[in-house]
């Protein structure tokens, strides 16, 4: 394991209103890794000389790789620690290009105090700051 900083936030410390984010500069070798890890090897991912036929006109990342960004921000920074993903709605608004600084960002929208729940935003957005990824999470906060 990677020694990085991992929040361990209660329930309680979590306010509506709060905000993490995590940014990452995408490289081929992470869109190959991803494709290797989950076996989507469609070829606008990892074939160069196929992507150029495409609308895209280069190699694009998977959308999921932008999006389990999210994830990330959630287990390690907000609410970080301890963090079970129950429900996420994704739509990818545009793609991510191979050199791309992709910024995922969580906000608290509500706190359901009965079932340790947060409902948050999740954004992924571009060195552009142009919105790639516009979603809600549901998480509960042990």
């Amino acid at each position: 394991m990677r020694d990085i900083m991992i929040k361990d936030l209660s329930f309680a410390e979590i306010q509506i209103g709060d905000t993490a984010e995590m940014s990452r500069t995408i490289t081929a070798a992470m869109v190959d890794a991803f494709a290797e890890t989950t076996g989507d090897y469609n070829p606008v991912h990892v074939d160069e000389e196929f992507a150029k036929t495409t609308m895209f006109k280069e190699r694009i990342a998977h959308g999921m790789l932008s999006a389990s960004l999210v994830s990330a921000v959630l287990g390690t920074r907000l609410p970080g620690m301890n963090t079970v993903y129950l429900k996420q709605e994704l739509t990818f608004k545009r793609p991510v290009k191979i050199g791309d600084i992709i910024t995922a960002t969580v906000e608290v929208l509500e706190k359901n105090e009965k079932r340790s729940w947060l409902t948050l935003r999740t954004t992924v957005k571009n060195q552009d700051n142009v919105l790639i990824l516009d979603g809600q999470a549901t998480v509960m906060k042990k």
